[in-house]
């Protein structure tokens, strides 16, 4: 995998999107003023009286246009800033417990050595007990409350290479701010509802309210659906992003090959039953887009919202070819003393990949 080529492709996309973003919003402020100018005009040629067009009808359009959307970004961000490791708590997370099990150890050293070789803070380590779905998510607005969490079911069937992957995955979202580009962005979508909201409000009384709501109505929605579209599609480009970082950091295609091949062996044997352990505590709204793999298959028209690419896709980009599914087994690995003890120190293979950074497979 020629990991910086995909991070490139993947920030270079990115940066595409964020500014179709921007024109999108551009495009929803005047979509609103054509369409409330239109609905003047129709109203005016139905009503037996000539009403003369009102002055200062642009100005009034967008500027509440533009109030309701920066509004309701600013009320759902605010919504947001509750902090990772309250997020975490909220979906059924609890701190790390190194002396519970030798799985949660060694987790805790494959954080610590991972956050070593990219020189970056260590987040808050929390587990998800009662979820059996392989599966992370990174959480949190700035490294003071940055977390990582892990399901019990990554620590049941994950080998320490695999568990390697997935941490790199998570901590590349919180080294490349991506958390909080996500939470930014579903704040500008919720604004965009608001003017949808706003239209449908209005629609609800007669009269010239009517005409407006509808106008309103219909050019929010537009935007609205386009917005949430391309923050789908931002999202699919950050996944990949992680992907190829997680590659780098490891130098393993393995490791996050592994977990993802897993995850598809989860999902093909026991599907109806993989829906139902990823719901708990994982279907909560503000986490699924925070997820390593999402909670579900998304097939047809609705692939264009869902905010992860497809196992198939991920999996082909990291071996450069499609991979079958992996065996789902509990993993019998010897604890981290164990290892050291045997000169197989934890985390050996890793940073010293990183000595030669511009190494490619």
């Amino acid at each position: 995998m020629k990991f910086w080529d995909h991070q490139q492709n993947a920030r270079a996309e990115t940066r595409r999107l964020l500014l179709a973003f921007a024109l999108a919003v551009a495009v929803l402020v005047l979509a609103v003023h054509g369409a409330l100018v239109l609905a003047w005009w129709l109203m005016a040629a139905l009503l037996p009286v000539h009403l003369p067009f009102p002055a200062g009808f642009l100005a009034a359009n967008v500027g509440v246009s533009l109030l309701l959307v920066l509004g309701g970004w600013w009320v759902e961000t605010s919504n947001l800033r509750a902090g990772g490791v309250k997020l975490a708590q909220r979906v059924g997370a609890r701190e790390l417990r190194t002396s519970l099990s030798h799985a949660e150890q060694r987790l805790a050293n494959v954080v610590d050595e991972l956050c070593i070789a990219a020189h970056m803070p260590r987040p808050q380590v929390m587990v998800l007990p009662r979820t059996d779905a392989i599966n992370a998510f990174a959480a949190g607005w700035d490294e003071a409350d940055a977390v990582v969490a892990v399901t019990q079911g990554a620590l049941d069937h994950l080998t320490r290479e695999e568990l390697q992957g997935m941490v790199a995955h998570e901590l590349s979202h919180l080294h490349e701010g991506d958390t909080r580009l996500k939470m930014r962005l579903a704040g500008m979508v919720f604004g965009l509802e608001l003017v949808h909201n706003f239209g449908e409000e209005m629609r609800e009384s007669r009269g010239l309210a009517w005409w407006f709501g509808s106008a309103i109505m219909l050019a929010g929605f537009a935007g609205w659906l386009t917005g949430r579209m391309l923050k789908a599609a931002v999202s699919r480009q950050r996944e990949h992003l992680a992907d190829a970082r997680a590659v780098q950091w490891t130098r393993s295609k393995d490791g996050l090959g592994g977990v993802l091949r897993k995850v598809m062996a989860q999902r093909r044997a026991t599907p109806a039953g993989y829906e139902a352990r990823s719901h708990t505590g994982l279907a909560h709204p503000a986490v699924q887009h925070m997820l390593l793999v999402d909670a579900g298959s998304v097939r047809g028209l609705e692939r264009w919202l869902d905010s992860h690419p497809s196992l198939d896709e991920r999996v082909q980009r990291i071996y450069g070819r499609r991979m079958q599914p992996l065996p789902l087994t509990p993993v019998n690995e010897p604890p981290e003393s164990a290892r050291r003890a045997a000169g197989m120190e934890p985390g050996a293979v890793s940073l010293a990949s990183l000595v030669d950074p511009f190494a490619r497979f």
